[in-house]
């Protein structure tokens, strides 16, 4: 499998407790994952909320973004990022990335700001980190803010320090597909005491503290992006294996490496020692003719995200992006679900290899960036 969740008997009964308890919303169940997220991740303040997405847009949010602004975002990443940017009503600005990462290009970043310029999303994709030392010098000499987008990077670290402690905010996803589930469920780490604040009315209806729902005080507008008791407890539950499963993905990063080493046709991308890669992904030169040939033997990797300049609410022209034009067409992540195992992974290695040493090929479909289009 690329992924599935896990569950145990812990989080069931931290959920029961929470039933029994009578109170499902967002209270002290809440604070306390925000206060252990925040413990990890050496972080002064961690706000739980409904999405990465809306963790993402509460920041921008937070920071003062909205119509008029833009905002700089890679070409290769899921479209939240940029659709969280939108939601603000300001204007993603896309920018190329670098062919070895496929995370954002500095240089391309630096010629693309602007007056309207407010800040800058790096995404840690896969939980590579970004060339965060560049982007927030540049930042830094613009007067821009970064938001980090580290979705898939818990606990990953550059330089010894937790990706999403850089920027003024990091934001992270608990969707079901990452190495803590919630279900659904985002959170956004800062040290900043204003903006931890203001996120914080912005989540729940511009109130500056919890509500009774009756005679509260709002400050400003806000919106409802809670999140409960409940998912808090499961994550509570999924912190306490946590070092298994971050130890689990850097085994399956190295099985990978190990067992794909020297084969024509195919490389690793990259992973530092700090660095704990959420799936391992790889270029490959057939790759849809590869992807194709293990789903037919029930081995399901996924194709990386179309670059979002191809994508119908941000398309442009292929023009500015070379790197993301030619390098995603042969990106995919291989199958890292937590329960595999180290045959599992030398199985998966050895029929990639059978593959791309022997196999004759043949014509499928697959995405051309130079069109826009299948063909």
């Amino acid at each position: 499998m690329f992924w599935t969740p896990q569950f145990g008997e812990e989080e069931k009964s931290r959920v029961t407790a929470v039933i029994d308890s009578g109170f499902l919303n967002d209270g002290k169940v809440t604070e306390q994952f925000e206060r252990r997220f925040a413990e990890l991740l050496g972080s002064k303040h961690v706000i739980a909320t409904t999405s990465g997405t809306s963790a993402i847009f509460l920041a921008l949010s937070g920071i003062g973004v909205g119509p008029g602004d833009e905002v700089i975002v890679p070409d290769v990443t899921f479209i939240a990022t940029a659709n969280a940017v939108s939601m603000t009503g300001a204007k993603p600005v896309l920018v190329d990335i670098d062919p070895q990462t496929l995370t954002l290009d500095p240089t391309c970043t630096e010629r693309v700001i602007t007056t309207r310029t407010k800040a800058i999303i790096p995404v840690h994709v896969s939980g590579r980190a970004a060339k965060i030392g560049s982007i927030m010098d540049i930042a830094e000499r613009h007067g821009l803010l970064v938001v980090e987008d580290a979705a898939e990077a818990l606990m990953s670290r550059y330089q010894g320090k937790c990706l999403g402690t850089f920027g003024i905010a990091g934001c992270f996803s608990l969707s079901p597909n990452k190495s803590i589930t919630t279900g659904q469920g985002g959170l956004i780490a800062t040290d900043d005491d204003l903006l931890h604040c203001r996120v914080r009315e912005l989540k729940d209806q511009g109130r500056p503290v919890r509500g009774t729902g009756g005679d509260d005080v709002h400050n400003s507008i806000g919106y409802n992006f809670k999140f409960t008791d409940l998912q808090a407890a499961i994550g509570l539950a999924q912190l306490g294996d946590l070092r298994r499963r971050l130890d689990k993905m850097k085994s399956i990063y190295r099985g990978y490496a190990d067992g794909l080493g020297g084969i024509p046709g195919i490389s690793i991308l990259p992973c530092s020692i700090d660095e704990v890669l959420q799936w391992t992904d790889v270029l490959v030169d057939r790759r849809d003719e590869l992807f194709e040939h293990l789903v037919a033997r029930g081995i399901h990797g996924r194709r990386f995200w179309h670059p979002l300049h191809t994508q119908i609410p941000y398309r442009t022209s292929n023009d500015q992006f070379p790197h993301a034009t030619k390098q995603v067409p042969h990106a995919m992540w291989l199958p890292s679900a937590l329960t595999l195992s180290d045959a599992d992974v030398a199985s998966i290695c050895e029929e990639i290899r059978d593959f791309q040493t022997t196999a004759k090929g043949f014509t499928s479909k697959r995405v051309s960036y130079e069109t826009n289009h299948l063909v």
